[in-house]
């Protein structure tokens, strides 16, 4: 038979817990009331960089308080995450990720088919998950992915192919193309996508697989070749562009992604309105042209269904990494 006491003391335990989502409400509703910091794990310049700016000049406008991009890179986006899976869970300090950065991160925890990123980060939505662009420095004979396959096997490790970092998806995406299609290229990470794309400009390396932000602007001109998207199907912001699996690699697909966290223990209140008003802004016609411009199309989501996207990717691209003798661990 339950005393009065022990009566009393759940009734306590049900106040305490109805007064703390009150509070966690009233953050929600006030927040934010100050300045807040969007970090960004890659130098200036890189597809991570045009996004968050993006991003945060619209939320900035929305919100009506200053948010600041702030880059932090190095290890592959692992710096730049970390800051924040350690940062006060207020919802004032966000990471504006992609791919490898939280890969980076997964892995730097020995990460295995059973790790869940809502561990270290909270995430809040997707932004953007566009196909990569193969392009190739013009002194490459080739033009398409069956032509390339074969330059490469005639021509082990003489291919050079860039990224953004080791374990970045720009990275990942080449060597899945390297397994898929039995040939050796030589893989050359660089810290961000942006020194990658001019050094293939450049003809110090010869292959990049790049977010579509960074290379168009230099297909156009003709300073880069275009081989095809990395996308199952043609991408509809580029549906003239063929992709890597119907030119010579049936059954490749990668795509890359974008998206933003908080800390893990940030309140769901918080998390869930960052969310909604990422959302806000991405079906804004100013900001969906401005991606659009540089290959993205916004893809927002809530933050359980980016969960689940991020912790399905993570395992995938673990087990290629396992495959092809990768190591994540910056």
């Amino acid at each position: 038979m339950v005393s009065r006491r022990q009566l009393s003391l759940q009734a306590l335990g049900v106040l305490a817990v109805g007064l703390s989502s009150l509070v966690q409400q009233a953050h929600a509703q006030g927040f934010p009331s100050g300045t807040v910091r969007i970090i960004v794990p890659f130098p200036p310049g890189g597809a991570t960089d045009v996004l968050g700016r993006v991003v945060a000049h619209e939320l900035q406008t929305l919100w009506g308080q200053s948010v600041v991009a702030e880059y932090k890179p190095g290890a592959s986006g692992l710096l730049g995450s970390r800051q924040v899976a350690t940062a006060p869970a207020d919802g004032y300090t966000l990471l504006l990720a992609s791919t490898g950065a939280i890969l980076s991160l997964a892995s730097s925890q020995n990460a295995d088919a059973n790790y869940r990123i809502e561990r270290e980060l909270a995430p809040v939505s997707l932004i953007a998950a566009p196909p990569y662009i193969v392009v190739v420095n013009p002194s490459v004979p080739v033009k398409n992915a069956a032509e390339l396959v074969a330059y490469a096997k005639a021509n082990p490790d003489k291919l050079t192919f860039g990224s953004s970092g080791v374990g970045s998806a720009s990275h990942l995406s080449g060597a899945l193309f390297a397994q898929m299609a039995g040939v050796r290229l030589v893989h050359v990470p660089y810290r961000g996508t942006g020194p990658a794309v001019n050094d293939l400009l450049g003809g110090q390396i010869n292959l990049l697989f790049a977010p579509a932000q960074v290379v168009t602007q230099h297909i156009a001109v003709g300073k880069l070749r275009m081989i095809g998207t990395t996308g199952a199907e043609r991408s509809a912001l580029f549906p003239d562009f063929p992709t890597i699996a119907e030119t010579g690699l049936p059954g490749y697909s990668s795509l890359g992604w974008f998206g933003m966290f908080a800390p893990a223990a940030t309140p769901r209140q918080i998390v869930d309105k960052v969310s909604g008003d990422v959302g806000k802004v991405l079906a804004l016609p100013e900001a969906r042209q401005r991606l659009v411009e540089v290959g993205a199309e916004p893809a927002p989501n809530t933050p359980n269904m980016f969960a689940a996207f991020v912790n399905q990717d993570i395992v995938k691209w673990l087990e290629l990494a396992r495959r092809a003798g990768i190591n994540l661990s910056p």
